[in-house]
């Protein structure tokens, strides 16, 4: 009987190790000698999986125009709980270790799979069925270029999945094929888990450091951000972290049915401070509104699937007529990463301007809120959002509701 279930567990350790998650489309480079396995963790293999013939085509080809939205595929089964990815780019035709690659997206939680705690039935060759998508920045320079797709998985052994796809960028005019202005200020791609001195928390969905303004958040509240000599959380030309224009919130596409929560919860506020409400964008219960001002329009609850720049998700002890009397007059921003003890879920407005969270012990990196908003200056349990420009209006969520669907601020 042990011997029989013996065999049975190694049988089943077997299917597993040969199940992990490979891109689809677009379509990646050498797809006769790629394995679905990860990155060695010495980074030996980096970048693309060095390998022989790892830059043969073997017919893949990618055209993607400036502007336009790509799928983005995945066929596999263990997928380790899903986890945070990013999709990067670089112009060097055959990349190396030493190749720039800059971010165009990245999704923060339930990639490369949504709402699932380890794995998925099937096996290596069972499709995903959450399909996700991205948009090539209207700023690129056209020509030939290689797509990378990075996975930090969430669950089991610390590891960075990266699969590499060709691709032709057209469109533009003259100037866009050699104006790489707008290209070099993108954040790098984030590496760890390979020998670099930095990995990711086990169980917790990776925060990117460095995320870009294009960002997907797809997770729970778990966000952790990676741990040891990592990226810096602003620095360089990255466009991430305390920057001074809010991320670009997106939903994926799904075409199939998701399994599970699907998170990603965004609301958003007109930039121009328009009386008509900008639309909350929401796979969970609508948000209770309480307006300030009698003459404030109600939220329309119609679906966005591409909303402009999100505002701050505001908690609420229990009562959307909370009036924030718990709130500390007169903050300044705290480091990312220092310890808060007993500020669990506290928000800290600075200045009105900008904002940051007690998340997992420790503040998060500072982020401006919505254009045309303004927060309530103040460390609180319930930080108020409001238009600065027509009569105030205050967006409430459940604690419950954000500790699900926490975007910006953990």
């Amino acid at each position: 009987m042990h011997f029989t279930s013996s065999i049975i567990a190694t049988l089943g350790m077997a299917s597993y190790a040969s199940a992990h998650i490979m891109m689809t489309t677009p379509k990646p480079f050498g797809k006769s000698t790629l394995n679905n396995s990860p990155l060695l963790a010495d980074g030996s293999d980096f970048p693309c999986k060095q390998r022989a013939g790892v830059y043969n085509p073997e017919g893949a080809s990618n055209s993607m125009a400036l502007g336009s939205t790509q799928p983005l595929n995945f066929v596999g089964s263990a997928v380790h709980g899903g986890g945070s990815c990013q999709i990067s780019i670089t112009y060097d035709e055959k990349p190396t270790k030493d190749s720039v690659w800059k971010v165009i997206h990245s999704i923060e939680g339930g990639c490369p799979a949504r709402g699932v705690d380890g794995n998925l039935a099937g096996g290596p060759d069972t499709p995903d069925p959450d399909n996700y998508s991205f948009s090539i920045p209207d700023s690129l320079p056209t020509g030939n270029a290689v797509l990378a797709w990075t996975w930090f998985n969430k669950v089991g052994n610390r590891e960075m999945y990266m699969n590499c796809a060709p691709i032709d960028i057209t469109g533009g005019n003259s100037k866009s094929k050699s104006d790489t202005a707008a290209y070099d200020a993108l954040p790098d791609m984030f590496t760890a888990n390979i020998g670099n001195g930095c990995t990711t928390d086990d169980g917790k969905d990776l925060k990117f450091p460095n995320a870009g303004k294009s960002v997907e958040l797809l997770g729970s509240s778990t966000l952790a951000v990676p741990l040891g000599s990592c990226q810096a959380a602003s620095g360089g030309s990255g466009g991430g972290g305390a920057s001074s224009d809010a991320p670009k919130a997106t939903q994926s596409s799904a075409a199939a049915t998701p399994t599970g929560n699907q998170g990603g919860v965004f609301v958003t506020v007109a930039p121009n401070a328009s009386e008509t409400a900008a639309p909350v964008a929401t796979s969970a219960p609508v948000a209770s509104v309480a307006p300030v001002a009698s003459a404030a329009p109600a939220v329309p609850t119609n679906v966005t699937s591409n909303p402009s720049a999100p505002a701050a998700v505001v908690p609420d002890a229990g009562s959307s007529a909370n009036n924030g009397s718990d709130t500390t007059t007169g903050s300044s921003e705290t480091a990312a990463g220092t310890p808060c003890p007993g500020q669990e879920g506290s928000w800290n407005c600075i200045s009105g301007t900008s904002f940051q969270r007690c998340a997992s012990g420790q503040w998060s990196v500072v982020q401006s809120v919505a254009a045309g908003t303004t927060c309530e200056a103040g460390i609180s349990q319930n930080m108020k959002i409001v238009n600065a420009a027509k009569p105030r209006r205050a967006i409430r969520f459940s604690n419950e509701h954000v500790r699900r669907h926490l975007a910006y601020s953990s």
